[in-house]
């Protein structure tokens, strides 16, 4: 078994004169054995690229891209991403609010019935672990996976 660990970090100028916010994020994922050079190249740049895009996007405030379905992809990972250094204050919009106990238990629940470990869930939304989702992501992946479950 082969563990590749890729990470990223870029820090950006924030409001304040001398401030700034650092975006971090890194994943660690298990290499199947037996992977020839090519194979191994191209999961070292997909792996790269994801957590790169995944900064990038956190930054601009964008989605970022999809991890590839559990059934296509046999490794493991553990992803962690590290917010914004300081936020905007008073911002108590939909988007920020915690996800309910009740949310992420029924947003797991889905995700099991579709073959998603919680580990997937939360890096396919950017965060080190399911219940550091907030309301608006666990809302959206419920409402995507309501549909095809």
């Amino acid at each position: 078994m082969l563990k590749l660990n890729a990470s990223y970090s870029k820090k950006v100028p924030a409001g304040g004169e001398y401030s700034s916010q650092s975006y971090h994020a890194s994943i660690e994922v298990e290499l199947p054995d037996g992977l020839n050079q090519e194979q191994l190249q191209n999961r070292i740049h997909e792996t790269f690229a994801l957590v790169r895009e995944s900064v990038e996007a956190e930054l601009h405030g964008r989605p970022a891209r999809q991890l590839p379905e559990p059934a296509a992809q046999p490794v493991t990972s553990n992803q962690t991403v590290s917010q914004p250094v300081s936020r905007p204050a008073n911002n108590h919009s939909q988007k920020d609010v915690a996800a309910s106990p009740k949310q992420i238990k029924y947003l797991l629940d889905l995700g099991r019935n579709l073959g998603w470990t919680p580990q997937q869930i939360a890096a396919k939304c950017n965060v080190a672990d399911v219940h550091n989702l907030t309301r608006r992501q666990c809302s959206d992946l419920i409402n995507e996976w309501k549909a095809v479950a």
